[in-house]
């Protein structure tokens, strides 16, 4: 959503934006992310949302963590990519009848166990 102007957003897409940055702002303070909470931040705005918005993004955010879904969403550069584009790296791989990941590993434990000796 950062690359389209608010205005281009549906009513959908902008509640939901309105509820995220309400999130973020109480969470940021130390402050209990609740709906109530939010609906209160988006009123001092000037802004308004349909009413289940605060409540799902509050269970959601008490159900997961704040923590948590910050630590999703961050990553230098987009880095939420990078764990699914290895994942799907190593299914290929496994899915082609090679092992990769446990032949690297093996490969070091060996090298560790010569070292040793």
């Amino acid at each position: 959503m950062a690359s389209v102007p608010v205005s281009m957003l549906s009513k959908e897409q902008q509640d939901e934006l309105l509820c995220t940055y309400a999130a973020l702002i109480l969470h940021d303070d130390g402050a209990d992310v609740t709906a109530q909470g939010m609906v209160n931040l988006i009123k001092a705005a000037g802004c308004t949302v349909e009413g289940y918005w605060p409540m799902l993004m509050a269970k959601m955010i008490g159900s997961v963590g704040m923590d948590a879904l910050v630590k999703m969403g961050s990553g230098a550069g987009g880095g939420g990519a990078a764990p699914a584009a290895g994942g799907a790296t190593m299914g290929g791989a496994a899915a082609a009848g090679g092992d990769a990941g446990a032949s690297k590993e093996e490969k070091k434990k060996v090298e560790e166990e010569e070292e040793e000796e």
